[in-house]
Formats: structure tokens, C-alpha cells, sequence
């Protein structure tokens, strides 16, 4: 079969068939759990990692997940082989894994919900989407203010499916009349009323007084990611430690706030995502307000050339494989 294959609800269909019913509700009330892995020369990274995560994560939300882990492996494996011959050479693929509790009743007037639905899709990996990371660091900018609890019924670890949030801050740093507005290409970030800083596409590391620094596991999304980098730390005898971080002070626009917080000691600033792995931080801004960070930093450059051991590619040569498009 030449064309792109999904997973839904136990059958393999072609991609551009693939949909969810209005009745979902994943449609209806963005009732969804997911998880986004990618692939290293066609095969899965770190997939018991994601899969673990994603069951927790549907579990915690009351979404059935009845599919047990070796046949959702099976699955994930079967379709990633398939579509691994659709690339071109090179290419490398994410995979989408979704749960949602399927159909309400009452939209279809039946008495009761369900079954729920189990989905999977792939994308090509878009290399040229984090191509500027490598070639120029990534700017950060300062979106706004998210209220976000550990304690919350929806705890701000739980990778889910609603982005209207991140919509809302990507589309704030490319409004002139925005406070928040920044003229250039950035990934934007947001803030908890306490100043813990997240990302839509990877967790933010700090690299201070000879540590990196990651924000206390719970508090923000969690990160296969950032996981990964604590390995790769203890194999370069680089310590890594958890904090409660407010990350306001890396952008503040006061000169004493910053001098009296530890935002002085920073020395680098890393983003760690699934797409890209890790990334040098190169600019932090908000509003007018920009700080810079070293870049390519030390300890970001050691810890990229352990990855790129561990998986047998140069990242940062394969994110510039592709002819930069701007996003």
C-alpha cells in the first residue's frame, strides 16, 4: 500500500480517512490523553517510556485504555514500519497516540457513552521546523500567565490534547497591539501565577553553578525528554537536580530582581523536547525586556554529543537536512 496508514479503534486505515465522530468526546470537549514519540533510523525512541506515561495519563483522566501494552506496542510498531517506507531518505517519523471515552449517548440518543476510542497517526518528522535551533538557538518569549496546580483535577503533568492555550500564545507573540508581542521567531512560554515556566514543545533546564536544574517533577508537564538528559548528565558526572524555579526572574524587567535572585548564577539555559532532543537557549524575552544566554553552551554541547552517541545521529546535522521553512 503506497499511502500513509492510521489506527483507529482496531483497524488499520488509510490516513485521509481517518476522523473522529462529532459525537467523540474528543471533538466535543477535547476529552483527550496523548502522547508523541518519534522515531531514530525508523525505530521507536524511548517508547516504554511514552507508553507508560500515556497509560498513567489515561488512567488518571478515567479514560478506558483496554488495549493492553503489547498490543498497543504491536500497533505502534506495525504502523511506524509501514510508514517508514513512505519517507524519503533520512526521514524520520513522530507518533501520535490518542485515548478519548469515545461517543457521548446523548449526542447519539443512546442511554449510555463509549466505547472509548484508542487512535494512532504519524507525521514525517519536521526537521526544518527546529532547524533555526541549531543554527541560530532557540529565543524564548514570555506569553503570559496560566493558572496551573499540582493539586488542580487536571494537573499541569498530564500531556492532553487541548492546545488552545498554546493557540492563544503563539498568536499573542505575533500581535503588535499584544504586551507580549516579540517580532521575531520565538517559542512562547507560560507562566504559573508562581513562575513556573512550561513550554508546548519541550521543559525548560537551567544550568547553574555547575548543575542543571529542572523544575520539580509534577509542576510541569512531564518530559520523557527531560528524563533522558538526567541519564545523560550522570553519564557526564553533570549533576542534576530538581527546584521549584520561578523562571520570570531569567526575562524580569528589574535590574535588582534580577541581581537579588538566583537568576544571576544562571550560566546556560537548555530546552529538552521530543522532536528536536535538546536545544541551546539563546534568548529570554519579555516584552521589550531581552536577556541572552551563552550559546552553544558547554554543558549543552556535551550533553548533545551524548545523545547523539547514544542514538547514532548527528541531531543537529539532521535537523539541517531539510531546506529551512518558516513556521
Amino acid at each position: 500500500m503506497s499511502t500513509a496508514l492510521a489506527y483507529l479503534n482496531g483497524r488499520f486505515i488509510p490516513f485521509a480517512e481517518a476522523g473522529l465522530s462529532l459525537s467523540d468526546a474528543g471533538f466535543v470537549s477535547g476529552a483527550t490523553v496523548v502522547d508523541n514519540a518519534r522515531t531514530f533510523n525508523h525505530k521507536l525512541f524511548r517508547w516504554p517510556d511514552h507508553l507508560a506515561r500515556f497509560r498513567r495519563d489515561c488512567r488518571d483522566c478515567y479514560i478506558p485504555l483496554e488495549a493492553s501494552d503489547d498490543q498497543i506496542t504491536a500497533v505502534a510498531e506495525k504502523l511506524v514500519a509501514h510508514n517508514a517506507k513512505l519517507l524519503p531518505p533520512g526521514g524520520e517519523l513522530q507518533l501520535v497516540t490518542f485515548a478519548t471515552p469515545g461517543p457521548l449517548g446523548f449526542y447519539v440518543s443512546e442511554d449510555s457513552n463509549g466505547p472509548p476510542t484508542l487512535g494512532m497517526a504519524t507525521y514525517s518528522l519536521p526537521f526544518a521546523r527546529y532547524r533555526r535551533f541549531f543554527t541560530d538557538g532557540v529565543t524564548l518569549a514570555a506569553a503570559g500567565v496560566q493558572t496551573t496546580d499540582t493539586g488542580d483535577l487536571l494537573p499541569p503533568r498530564i500531556k492532553h490534547r487541548s492546545r488552545l492555550a498554546w493557540h492563544i500564545a503563539e498568536r499573542c507573540l505575533r500581535d503588535p497591539a499584544h504586551p507580549a508581542y516579540h517580532p521575531g521567531p520565538a517559542v512562547p512560554v507560560i507562566f504559573s501565577p508562581s513562575g513556573r515556566g512550561d513550554t508546548a514543545i519541550g521543559g525548560i533546564l537551567l544550568v547553574m553553578d555547575g548543575k542543571v536544574i529542572r523544575q520539580a517533577p509534577g509542576t510541569v508537564q512531564d518530559s520523557i525528554s527531560i528524563i533522558v538528559v538526567g541519564e545523560l548528565c550522570a553519564e557526564a558526572n553533570i549533576s542534576m537536580i530538581s527546584m521549584n524555579l520561578d523562571l520570570r526572574c531569567l526575562c524580569t524587567p528589574s535590574e535588582d530582581e534580577f541581581r537579588n535572585s538566583y537568576a544571576h548564577r544562571v550560566t546556560e539555559v537548555m530546552l529538552a523536547g521530543t522532536g528536536f532532543c535538546l536545544a541551546g537557549v539563546r534568548a529570554f524575552t519579555s516584552g521589550p525586556v531581552t536577556r541572552t544566554y551563552p550559546w552553544p553552551g558547554p554543558v549543552f554541547q556535551r550533553l548533545l554529543a551524548i545523545w547523539n552517541e547514544r542514538v547514532g545521529v548527528k541531531i543537529e546535522t539532521q535537523m539541517a537536512a531539510t531546506p529551512h521553512q518558516p513556521d
